[in-house]
């Protein structure tokens, strides 16, 4: 048989390996292939190395499968961390953002970190930082906005003028 000759194949390799890392039927199905190595050649070291994974990994996924069948090497659940917002007061927060900070007596229009985190501290008594603080806003489906800035003595006709007349503008 023909040696194979397929061009770019590192991007095909990186297709398959983010497609397979994306699911967990993915991951599972790694896992069993891997094993499976480890169990016919009786080498943890080779299937690490042809899985791109650590031995010690694979020795594990050989144990959970001995001790507890096939469902050892499906993954568990991955809680992580808890919020620490209930979901009634993230529903609570989803409103308030719809409004103007200005509504609550804050001295500026747009939300951002910091005075989302001074505003949950106000009225949840729920302390989190100001990068916490964006996660919420992104998760709960807002962006970041920024003001455009502009300097008080700045003349528009001038700034219009500059414009036309400079070769980047």
């Amino acid at each position: 048989m023909r040696r194979l000759e397929i061009p770019d194949v590192e991007t095909f390799i990186a297709a398959i390996q983010d497609d397979i890392s994306r699911t967990p039927e993915g991951r599972y199905y790694h896992r069993l292939h891997a094993t499976l190595h480890a169990l016919k050649t009786g080498d943890c070291y080779e299937a690490a190395r042809i899985y791109e994974h650590s031995p010690r990994s694979v020795y594990n996924w050989v144990y959970r499968l001995t001790s507890g069948g096939l469902a050892g090497l499906s993954e568990g659940k991955r809680p992580g961390r808890p919020r620490r917002l209930s979901p009634s007061q993230e529903q609570n927060l989803y409103k308030d953002l719809l409004l103007s900070p200005r509504e609550f007596g804050y001295s500026q229009n747009i939300w951002d970190g910091p005075l989302l985190s001074y505003h949950l501290e106000k009225q949840y008594r729920v302390h989190l930082r100001v990068r916490q603080c964006q996660n919420v806003l992104h998760r709960l489906g807002f962006t970041l906005q920024r003001p455009r800035r502009q300097a008080a003595e700045a003349d528009p006709e001038k700034e219009e003028a500059f414009k036309k007349n400079s070769k980047n503008g």
